[in-house]
């Protein structure tokens, strides 16, 4: 549900043949592609999944801008965070391509960013994941304040249909996943949430992580 091809440009190693082959090997019946802020993979994946019997999702991890995707005030809106977009049906995929759009043309500020006024607009048919530690969730965990994290969950709680906004939970041996997969999980208690398991996947063989770094 949270995986990076070679579209994630500089960052992911995975060549979307080889997600899918695999996939098929392990016996996995649906896989989800969500690169870093841009769909360019998205065609390619489809239809090389569906060919191998294997349910696409489309998604995105976008970056959500500090403020607003219009402000680009140098030493303040280059801090953005994470969120993973999954699209639910074709309405999911058409906003998920609108806010991407968006991203790149009006939001752009080192990297293409979406706000929460946009995505609270295009949200219909999306699922959205709190995501990995550089996710605004997470990040507040980290920096030690549960308030703002839950303030922040409840926010993205508010903007997604009706259970469709999870509390993502991660094991990549980090200590600092440890120190915040427990708080997410009071979390997602606290303010009834869904709880998703996913990896951050960047490649796919162990071997090739030297060649990914």
């Amino acid at each position: 549900l949270h995986t990076h091809s070679h579209y994630s440009l500089l960052d992911g190693l995975s060549k979307i043949d080889d997600m899918v082959k695999l996939a098929k090997a392990d016996g996995m019946t649906a896989v989800a592609l969500t690169d870093h802020g841009a769909m360019y993979g998205a065609i390619e994946f489809y239809s090389k999944c569906v060919k191998n019997g294997i349910k696409p999702i489309i998604g995105v991890e976008a970056y959500v801008a500090n403020r607003s995707r219009f402000q680009k005030e140098q030493h303040v809106d280059n801090r953005r965070y994470h969120l993973t977009l999954l699209a639910k049906n074709n309405i999911g995929y058409q906003n998920l391509i609108k806010l991407t759009t968006a991203a790149h043309l009006e939001g752009y500020y080192y990297k293409p960013r979406i706000d929460k006024e946009i995505l609270a607009r295009l949200s219909k048919g999306l699922i959205g994941t709190s995501g990995c530690l550089k996710g605004e969730v997470p990040g507040h965990l980290l920096r030690g304040n549960f308030e703002e994290a839950l303030k922040a969950a409840d926010a993205y709680k508010q903007i997604f249909d009706k259970g469709c906004y999870y509390i993502e939970l991660m094991d990549h041996g980090l200590i600092e996943q440890k120190k915040v997969n427990e708080s997410l999980l009071k979390i997602a208690e606290q303010l009834s949430l869904p709880v998703v398991a996913s990896n951050d996947v960047h490649y796919i063989e162990q071997n090739q992580s030297v060649a990914h770094e």
